[in-house]
């Protein structure tokens, strides 16, 4: 799921061919990322919550908090609030167990750099990186996963699932997530960039104070 970044604007359309075009090599890719069979039902369900759920105050602070540090990486202001809406609606899921949208942030920055564009070069799409085979499997287009909704739908709910099944070891879950377990790098660089989205996981999230020392260890 490591990336490398591309300019949006020149080569959107090829991209978009090139990934419906590949839908039928990337399963065989890369094997183990992504790749639990019960998170097939967990994603579908994701996909399918359209709906955001914010509370007007909290939804005042999120952006004045995070839209100008995300100004850094995104020029678009459409975009931005878009990518934060959406990161903010799928960590909130009501009667889901809460992701933290800092820690959604900081794997996007170090997944994509926030270039909705990106394809790594084990096929991996989009913001969150998310495995090319998921939208055939959900009856989507592979051209979703450029789109910022299906994206961080997607990521969010995989993510939440290795948390989950890591009884909230981020470390361990980062691993599950980037399909490299026993390697220090990925996860080190994530709760690195994480300190950068520092304020987002206090809006109505209780963060729990033992995962996050297990995960800076």
């Amino acid at each position: 799921m490591r990336r490398s970044s591309f300019s949006a604007s020149a080569w959107a359309a090829s991209t978009a061919c090139a990934l419906l075009a590949g839908l039928a090599l990337a399963p065989r890719a890369e094997a183990g990322a992504q790749r639990d069979p019960a998170l097939r039902p967990i994603v579908q369900r994701a996909i399918s919550r359209a709906q955001c759920f914010l509370n007007r105050f909290d939804a005042a602070v999120w952006y004045t908090l995070m839209e100008p540090r995300l100004a850094r990486y995104v020029p678009n202001a459409a975009e931005r609030l878009s990518i934060l809406k959406q990161v903010y609606c799928a960590t909130h899921q009501p009667g889901k167990a809460k992701v933290p949208p800092g820690l959604v942030l900081a794997v996007m920055q170090v997944e994509s750099d926030f270039n909705r564009w990106a394809v790594s070069r084990s096929g991996a799409v989009g913001l969150m990186q998310v495995m090319p085979y998921w939208p055939e499997r959900l009856g989507m287009k592979g051209y979703e996963l450029v789109r910022v909704a299906p994206n961080i739908r997607m990521g969010c709910a995989i993510l939440r699932y290795y948390l989950q099944a890591a009884h909230d070891d981020v470390r361990l879950a980062l691993e599950e997530y980037n399909g490299s377990v026993g390697h220090a790098f990925y996860p080190n660089r994530v709760l690195s960039a994480w300190e950068h989205w520092n304020g987002a996981d206090n809006l109505g999230f209780p963060v729990r104070a033992a995962a996050r020392d297990r995960a800076r260890r």
